[in-house]
């Protein structure tokens, strides 16, 4: 089989690309989302005060990963792109990678609040709160999600929180994610496209980032952009599994030149920097404003430059006299990269802001692939759903749901069937010369930043399914 026959899997990789002003315009032109109302009165949807409730753990726990070795497979791909080669399903967790995007969506509660403030700093505060808490769920999860099929979508509304999103697999070769988000009241477009490049090396799997975020406060006319950190997965030969985000992250304000940059810090020698963001707010005169500071798995705080720095110094004098006492501890270890103690949580500077906090995780969820409350949702399908979603949702996956049944033998076998029918429709395409036509989104040009990426043309949330393709 040619490498162009294989069928891939996407590894986390949480990184986007471009969309486009019009792009608001041609999604509020569709009509209103599925009504949940006609859900809640044939009594079939669990409700709590009012609201949805959606449960709370998945139907089977996970599958152990100790009996495979993907040694066997990765031996001799040191170095290399990962996008083609085929991993065992052990190592999925029961989730499209178009479910794992949507998860940036998990604390919308911060682009309302940016939307709803009238100072640019402080709206650029809760914007970078949001691009860290967009990234925080990838904490613990070294399972990978399954890459989607050519023609896939996924869609979420979420009236609680006020927003509706819809996806699509735009791209197989390579693969390419592309995604649109809006607020139910009109008040922010969010929108991108998701280019996962991963590599292996040795011990660890690399996910670089690439393409670029965009969010719209169409109230205040405003718009920004941004990219995702590198996400190195640690130890997938041997050890415990470990996830580590790196890189320097640039938020712009294209409309008042206001600007955030943060450094998420690599580990570090005694793991003293694990997880920690650190950046900055200036404006387009280069003036800082605040410092923005704190852990992507745990919590976010804005304070005064000139404090920080205070707070900084005096730190660094007690770390001195810590460290005259101790040594770098033992060699080199060949087999595994030993995770760093999890250090103090933050180190709160007086006078700080707190942007955002973490939410905790269900006291079950180390058996259930380290998923928060939010990524427990995302594959339920309530009764009445399937007459309403597009034939294509990943949630009618057939190989995620058995996975999601605990079922991995029939996971594994409808895997394969699905492979298997990808290729033998691109083969057909081939033969008939016909090119691929993707339905919700076209490739365009992003205004803010000029480069291309996949925007969403509108129409989704019609219900106009006629002529999809039978892709499960």
């Amino acid at each position: 089989m040619s490498n162009e026959d294989e069928f891939y899997d996407a590894v986390t990789g949480l990184d986007s690309d471009e969309s486009y002003e019009g792009v608001s315009e041609a999604s509020f032109k569709d009509a209103l989302v599925f009504d949940s109302s006609s859900q809640k009165n044939n009594g079939s949807v669990p409700q709590e005060n009012g609201i949805k409730k959606y449960r709370e753990a998945l139907p089977s726990p996970m599958f152990s990963r100790n009996t495979v070795s993907i040694w066997s497979i990765l031996k001799k791909c040191i170095g290399l792109e990962l996008s083609k080669i085929t991993m065992p399903i052990a190592f999925n967790e029961p989730l499209s990678f178009l479910q794992r995007i949507t998860e940036y969506m998990e604390h919308t509660y911060l682009i309302n609040r940016a939307c709803a403030l009238s100072d640019s700093i402080e709206r650029m505060q809760a914007v970078a709160a949001f691009a860290v808490s967009a990234v925080a769920s990838q904490w613990d999860r070294t399972g990978k999600p399954f890459n989607p099929l050519l023609g896939e979508t996924y869609e979420l509304t979420r009236e609680e929180q006020g927003f509706r999103l819809v996806s699509e697999q735009v791209s197989h070769h390579p693969p390419v994610s592309a995604f649109h988000a809006e607020s139910l009241a009109g008040d922010f477009v969010f929108h991108g496209s998701i280019y996962p490049k991963l590599k292996y090396w040795g011990k660890s799997v690399e996910a670089e980032p690439k393409g670029t975020i965009t969010l719209e406060l169409l109230k205040h006319n405003e718009a920004y952009t941004w990219s995702n950190p590198h996400c190195c997965v640690h130890n997938i030969i041997l050890g415990k599994l470990w996830i580590e985000q790196y890189g320097t992250v640039e938020i712009v304000n294209h409309s008042t030149g206001d600007k955030c940059v943060l450094n998420f810090k690599p580990c570090g020698m005694f793991g003293k920097e694990l997880h920690k963001v650190e950046g900055y707010i200036q404006d387009k005169s280069k003036k800082k404003h605040c410092v923005i500071y704190g852990k992507w798995t745990e919590c976010m705080w804005s304070v005064d430059p000139q404090a920080y720095e205070a707070h900084k110094k005096s730190e660094k004098k007690g770390d001195n006299k810590k460290h005259k006492n101790e040594e770098v501890d033992g060699a080199e270890n060949d087999d595994a990269d030993d995770m760093p103690e999890v250090q103090e949580t933050v180190s709160v500077v007086p006078g700080s802001t707190l942007l955002w906090r973490i939410e905790s995780r269900p006291a079950h969820s180390a058996m259930m692939y380290n998923f928060t409350n939010f990524a427990m949702s995302l594959n339920e399908l309530d009764p009445g759903m399937e007459a309403i979603l597009a034939p294509t949702d990943c949630r009618f996956r057939p190989d995620i749901r058995a996975m999601e049944n605990g079922n991995m033998d029939e996971a594994s076998r409808e895997k394969e069937r699905l492979e298997e029918k990808q290729r033998a429709a691109r083969k057909e395409r081939a033969k008939n010369d016909e090119e691929w036509s993707t339905r919700w989104f076209q490739m365009g040009t992003n205004p803010y930043t000029g480069a291309q990426g996949w925007l969403y043309t509108g129409g989704y949330f019609n219900r106009n399914y006629q002529d999809l393709p039978d892709i499960y």
